[in-house]
């Protein structure tokens, strides 16, 4: 059976990741998981080249199984399209995200809620065992909140905003959030491009 490889150590987007891919039939694994676990050099300058750094660097060590690798990140129009590509080195990469949402909060003080515009991007690549490559990009817009909400989700969940829901993607259920946001998105594009190879 053909085996799904995640280039990512992230038990929180696995956790995601199995829940979105899970009627595909495959076993889906960690690249940890498969006992890979290689230093990867993240220097793209956009979400789809790092992504794609990471898969064809896992696809190295793994030619016979289907390769994805994300990268995500949030873009806040106010700040230049900050965090984006670098949303998970912010401020270190060991801070924690309390610290680093709480610094958001405090660059967008007194910024009114028309200018606080943001979006959740994610660029997902795959690499195929045959050697094919494949990316795609999905967002989710909003907005910054003015304050920490919401114990579901990680990262930037609690201070993002979806008008549709008028709460934090943190205060969404998995369902619900899996279902509107930029990784669910981007992942069902690429289980269309799957279910066509």
């Amino acid at each position: 059976m053909k085996r799904i490889v995640f280039a990512t150590g992230n038990a929180d987007k696995m956790k995601e990741i199995r829940m979105i891919l899970s009627d595909l039939g495959m076993e889906i694994l960690s690249m940890k998981e498969a006992g890979v676990d290689p230093d990867i050099m993240e220097d793209g300058k956009t979400f789809e080249e790092n992504a794609m750094i990471k898969a064809e660097t896992v696809a190295k060590y793994l030619p016979d199984d289907i390769i994805l690798a994300d990268d995500s990140g949030l873009e806040i129009d106010y700040l230049n399209k900050e965090p984006g590509v670098y949303s998970a080195r912010y401020m270190g990469e060991d801070t924690s995200y309390d610290i680093k949402n709480k610094e958001l909060l405090r660059r967008l003080e007194g910024v009114p809620d028309e200018k606080r515009t943001a979006r959740f991007v994610c660029a997902i690549a795959a690499v195929f065992p045959n050697g094919e490559k494949e990316a795609v990009r999905a967002t989710i817009e909003g907005y910054i909140g003015h304050e920490i909400r919401g114990e579901h989700g990680f990262g930037y969940d609690p201070i993002f905003f979806v008008p549709e829901y008028g709460c934090s993607t943190a205060e969404l259920t998995p369902e619900q959030k899996n279902a509107i946001s930029h990784r669910g998105k981007g992942l069902r594009l690429m289980r269309q491009i799957m279910e066509e190879k």
